[in-house]
């Protein structure tokens, strides 16, 4: 049958509406995994809150983070593959922002520490509270508008307003990877914007060839796991999906309330 990789989406899949794995997935799949089950995670969050969200979840692969940015090894945080802006392609999409009066973070790495840089004088409402939402965030960076582009730089994150965010989105989605959608918990309009070749597929065909696997089964429910699905020997839409994965998937399965991914390889591995 070959060697196979399972990889979820987290948001609106492994995890419920309040942001957690719940007992009965977590049991499972750690089940599962002690039994060889080839298991990880495919997110456009970053290492710094995937890790809190899934801590307990005895996942031995790599992880896939930021949107297929980097893949890292789980646990230690190493970076064993990522993707960067050059200097001009970050200069050229923070003008083009700018022009729309859309405001971003910024993330980038200072050496080997990760930080998000904004300017605090002008911020977005949704910029805004993203940034009081999370006072503890060891990453968050304010700095004068010179410094916004220091490091390497690898993720724009927008918050604002939905008709700035599909102009600029129409602007810079042939040349860079854009994901624009509504954030599964706040009703925010979000524009993410990466380099081109980083995407949840690229990532995970990479992470199946590290692993030595012949397919790659995936779970999702937005529109950034449709990269992924496209890359999928299967694919499984979660029954909260949005209509466009429910479309893309080999079928749809249970909802993120109801375990939905521990159920299905539960049935799997009958």
């Amino acid at each position: 049958m070959g060697k196979k990789l399972f990889i979820t989406d987290l948001d609106g899949t492994l995890l419920r509406q309040d942001m957690k794995i719940s007992e009965f997935t977590m049991q499972t799949l750690n089940a599962l995994i002690d039994r060889g089950l080839l298991f990880s995670y495919a997110t456009a969050r970053s290492h710094h809150t995937s890790s809190l969200l899934t801590a307990g979840l005895h996942i031995k692969t790599p992880v896939i983070v930021n949107n297929g940015v980097f893949i890292l090894e789980n646990g230690t945080w190493k970076r064993l593959h990522g993707s960067y802006f050059s200097a001009s392609d970050a200069a050229r999409i923070l003008s083009l922002l700018q022009s729309h009066d859309v405001h971003p973070l910024v993330y980038t790495y200072l050496g080997d520490i990760q930080k998000y840089s904004y300017d605090p004088h002008r911020l977005g409402h949704g910029t805004r509270n993203f940034i009081v939402n999370h006072p503890e965030d060891p990453r968050k960076r304010p700095v004068s508008p010179e410094q916004l582009l220091a490091g390497n730089i690898f993720y724009f994150t927008c918050i604002d307003e939905k008709e700035k965010l599909l102009s600029c989105y129409e602007q810079l989605k042939d040349d860079f990877h854009c994901v624009s959608q509504v954030d599964l918990y706040d009703g925010e309009q979000w524009l993410e914007i990466m380099p081109k070749n980083a995407t949840k597929a690229s990532a995970a065909i990479k992470l199946k060839e590290m692993l030595g696997c012949d397919k790659i089964i995936s779970f999702g429910d937005g529109v950034n796991d449709l990269p992924l699905f496209s890359v999928s020997d299967e694919c499984y839409a979660m029954g909260n999906a949005d209509k466009r994965v429910k479309q893309a998937a080999t079928a749809v399965i249970g909802s993120n309330e109801k375990d939905g991914v521990a159920r299905f390889l539960l049935n799997y591995f009958k």
